[in-house]
């Protein structure tokens, strides 16, 4: 059976698998009157008309598939859902054993989890014991044992954290009664082996399942997918198939979608061509056109060329009642019917019997489902095995594709994709052109804060912010060179956490900080009444002070209300030296004397490399937010500055430092991406820089190329000189030496310090240079790699507790004496020279993971962090 239903809207198309009675109002919708008392109270006194199609078949219990614009919206599946948890005599047979749900909601991502189960919680109050459970883990291998479910109906997850649960509570799914799949269009895609091992899961659990249970499958979304018919077919028992979207309908119901390219010149000879294969099956044809002019025209072509025809458009003579009588006698008497026609004819006329659409004008998407809805009784009602089965196939959609087809050509190619149509390279090269023109027309825009965040925008199409370097903006305000003195090692105050991986604060200078200067002089200033001057008048743009109790801001008007009659109003405002954005009243603004508007704006955004969330989220979950908030907020952080763009910096790693001036040094507490890793919610980004890398190569082409130059390379040049042996030995002047902290390498990750041991490892060695350092490890081995120069008679001895290493590079000695932590087997250690480094590979002793390489501290040996992966436990790992 299948129906289409219109209830006198046009938009209201319904294609349904099996006959349904609708429920319109909600006082007679199939759901518990607890429940309706509490849609009524929100404002929903009325069903939507998907609901109305979909609401009883879930009450009464049927495997169900909905596909429909509203699809993304919950209410679509929870109110009947909580109407079935309410009839108890339903699960008498469930087995009564902890650790086990009765209804599952999986959800395509975190946040869209947490919005079910909010609206779980406000739609659920009237029901009996529903406890609904929220369970978002990390990867930590220890999160999934420590979820205890106990009295919960429902449980809202994602595909990723449902199987981290089954590897450690295998019966979860042998009372599951109701399985709903949310957006399965994304599900399926994005999560397509995830989703059919749960579905596996199920089914064996249901097959297993003792005494006469109720099982539910929904699957709610947007599309149509492929995956949808598999799920169907095998997972499914005889479901309702409820489509409210004509596009989608016409997928599920096997429309063939043919691109026949042309150039517009040429559009009549190809439909004489297209309509002589179509005459000799007697098709029932619609050539749509969008304008008056070219129905005509088509018209009397095709009476030139001894095809019959009708037409219609706004002026013609003839009714529609009249055009479809005739057009219905052409088909009936053996001949091929043909209407030539515009868009606005078609509600008039109402046909939904036509075998064959022809768009000789390009479609929008707008009218593209209404054409295709003229060819709705034709529509195949059921599960294909092969969505190209040419016997199945009862409707044709033919569109002409020219050189002026560019408008709409990027929603029509999407769609094609999603139908799996054969789709011509022009099509994809006029889309191409498109969408670069629609990209140059976001010049103006912020740079996409998710390829600055994680390297890659994953829908750039409908994503509103541009993907390319603009210098008028990004360069306009570059950070300047005195903030970065030293770009492998910059002190940061983080003061505005906009997430875990992203930041507003100051970048401190280690000698005098000029803001420092600036801020204690403004808010000694301000602390006179006398200067508490307010602004006369308010200007977007314009710099003026603004006190918050007893600290005093630079702040900038960056937007005003539209003119009203009140003096006072409430304007956003921009703290300049921390990037924060807020809104206060306009007469708290005070007038900014010019002296203290000289220093540039300090604020800069920080992003942390190299780090993203877990399960291909696309945001950060608010527990990793507010994690790093507490940690990080308000206090130092050294980081090396791996590129900038404008006022955006990023960095790797970044490390939360504390000053010890009495012992004249740092320590450092943390590594922000291993506090980030340790979670469990985040996962390592390796392209990261890369992308970053390859967006900032876009500059060396303009006019600012070589004042960039110096960071769109991987290493920079200050580092390189950092790094190499031949100046890692002693040569600063003594009495500086006396009077500076020791500032210990930001790659180290020490809890504990000695002070002497630091001072001892600076001291050149008498016998020989020594090289600079880098290790990393695994269960079985350490390596560590000697940045040494075409080395040259090199030797490396080995003991049980003790490295020593030597060569000669460029006419100098560099030698390492090191001394274990741990102890190694000396017999099956290795050394291999290559041409820039040495690198030793020592085999442990113990299989494990070190806490540190060596037992006294050595400034010259630092963690190799390309290489190095955060311990399981979390813990810091030290140098020596």
């Amino acid at each position: 059976f299948q129906s289409f239903q219109n209830v006198g809207k046009e938009k209201n198309f319904v294609f349904l698998s099996k006959k349904i009675e609708p429920s319109s109002v909600l006082e007679t919708a199939p759901l518990f009157d607890g429940l309706k008392k509490e849609l009524a109270s929100n404002k929903l006194s009325a069903c939507t008309f998907t609901e109305s199609y979909c609401w009883p078949p879930l009450a009464w219990g049927f495997d169900v598939v909905v596909i429909s614009h509203q699809g993304h919206d919950p209410l679509l599946y929870i109110p009947p859902v909580l109407t079935l948890l309410q009839l108890e005599s339903d699960y008498q047979a469930l087995p009564n054993m902890s650790g086990v749900c009765i209804s599952l909601i999986l959800c395509p991502g975190w946040k869209k989890a947490q919005l079910v189960f909010d609206l779980l919680k406000t739609y659920g109050k009237g029901c009996r014991c529903l406890h609904p459970m929220l369970i978002i883990l990390g990867q930590n291998k220890d999160a999934a044992r420590q979820v205890e479910i106990r009295g919960c109906k429902i449980v809202v997850t994602t595909p990723y954290n449902l199987l981290r649960l089954l590897e450690h509570n295998t019966g979860l799914l042998c009372r599951l009664c109701h399985l709903v799949l949310d957006e399965i269009e994304v599900l399926v895609s994005d999560t397509t082996e995830q989703v059919f091992t749960i579905l596996d899961c199920y089914k064996k659990a249901t097959a297993q399942a003792q005494g006469n249970l109720p099982h539910q499958i929904i699957a709610v979304g947007t599309q149509w997918n492929k995956h949808i018919t598999l799920l169907i077919k095998e997972f499914m028992h005889d479901p309702h198939i409820v489509i409210t979207v004509i596009e989608e309908a016409a997928i599920f119901g096997n429309v063939q979608q043919v691109v026949q390219p042309c150039m517009n010149s040429n559009r009549t000879a190809e439909l004489l061509k297209i309509l002589d294969f179509t005459q000799r099956n007697l098709q029932k044809v619609l050539v749509f056109s969008d304008s008056v002019a070219e129905v005509e025209m088509i018209h009397k072509v095709l009476k030139s060329n001894s095809v019959v025809s009708l037409k219609k458009h706004k002026d013609s003579k003839c009714n529609a009642q009249c055009v479809l009588e005739r057009w219905r006698k052409m088909h009936s008497s053996g001949t091929q019917a043909v209407l030539v026609l515009t868009d606005d004819c078609l509600q008039s006329l109402g046909i939904t019997d036509a075998t064959c659409v022809i768009h000789f004008s390009f479609p929008s998407p707008g009218v593209f489902g209404q054409r295709l809805r003229s060819m709705s009784d034709n529509f195949c009602s059921g599960i294909k095995d092969s969505a190209v089965d040419q016997e199945h196939m009862k409707a044709k959609s033919v569109i002409l594709l020219t050189e002026n087809s560019s408008c709409h050509a990027p929603g029509i190619l999407r769609y094609l994709k999603h139908a799996e149509a054969e789709i011509p390279e022009e099509l994809y090269d006029l889309t191409a052109r498109v969408l670069e023109s629609e990209e140059n027309e976001k010049f103006s825009r912020p740079l996409c804060a998710s390829l600055k965040t994680f390297g890659i925008c994953r829908n750039r199409t409908e994503c509103p912010d541009r993907h390319q370097i603009n210098l008028a903006i990004d360069m306009a305000q570059n950070i300047a060179d005195e903030m970065i003195e030293t770009p492998e090692r910059v002190t940061i105050l983080p003061l505005f956490i906009v997430h875990a991986t992203n930041y507003l604060g100051r970048i401190v200078k280690k000698q005098k900080d000029q803001y420092t200067v600036l801020a204690k002089e403004i808010n000694d200033y301000f602390k006179l009444p006398r200067h508490r001057i307010s602004a006369s008048s308010v200007e977007k743009s314009v710099f003026y002070g603004l006190c918050e109790g007893a600290i005093c801001h630079r702040v900038q008007v960056v937007e005003i209300p539209a003119k009203d009659e009140e003096h006072v109003c409430k304007v956003t405002i921009k703290y300049i030296d921390e990037g924060r954005t807020s809104q206060v009243n306009s007469d708290q603004l005070l007038h900014l004397p010019s002296k203290f508007q000289n220093l540039p704006p300090q604020a800069v955004e920080i992003v942390v490399c190299r780090v993203k969330p877990i399960d291909n989220e696309v945001e950060w979950n608010p527990k990793v937010t507010d994690h790093i908030n507490h940690k990080i907020k308000g206090k130092l952080h050294h980081a090396k500055v791996m590129h900038t763009l404008g006022k955006t910096v990023w960095v790797d790693p970044m490390v939360g430092v504390t000053n010890l001036p009495t012992m004249k040094m740092w320590i450092n507490e943390y590594n922000i991406r291993s506090e980030i890793l340790s979670t469990g919610l985040g996962t390592d980004n390796p392209e990261h820089i890369e992308e970053i890398q390859k967006l900032c190569r876009q500059i060396p082409v303009l006019d600012h190329a070589e004042s960039l130059e110096y960071f769109t390379k991987e290493d920079t040049a200050g580092l390189e000189e950092a790094s190499s042996p031949q100046e890692t030995s002693i040569q600063e002047n003594p009495a500086e030496s006396t009077n500076s902290s020791i500032f210990l390498d930001v790659f180290l990750l020490d809890n504990v310090v000695q002070t002497k041991e630091a001072e001892d490892s600076t001291v050149h060695q008498q016998k020989g240079y020594h090289p600079q350092i880098k290790w990393f490890q695994d269960n079985v081995t350490v390596t560590l790699k000697v940045q040494i120069l075409r080395a040259a008679d090199s030797k490396c001895e080995f003991s049980r507790e003790k490295v020593a290493f030597s060569a000669y590079s460029e006419g100098k000695l560099y030698v390492a004496d090191l001394e274990l932590y741990e102890s190694v087997i000396a017999e099956k250690s290795t050394c291999v020279i290559k041409d820039t480094e040495a690198v030793i590979l020592l085999v442990k002793e113990k299989k494990g993971m070190w806490c540190k390489l060596l037992k006294n501290k050595n400034v010259h040996v630092s963690l190799d962090f390309e290489h190095w992966e955060e311990s399981e436990d979390g813990r810091p790992f030290t140098v020596g």
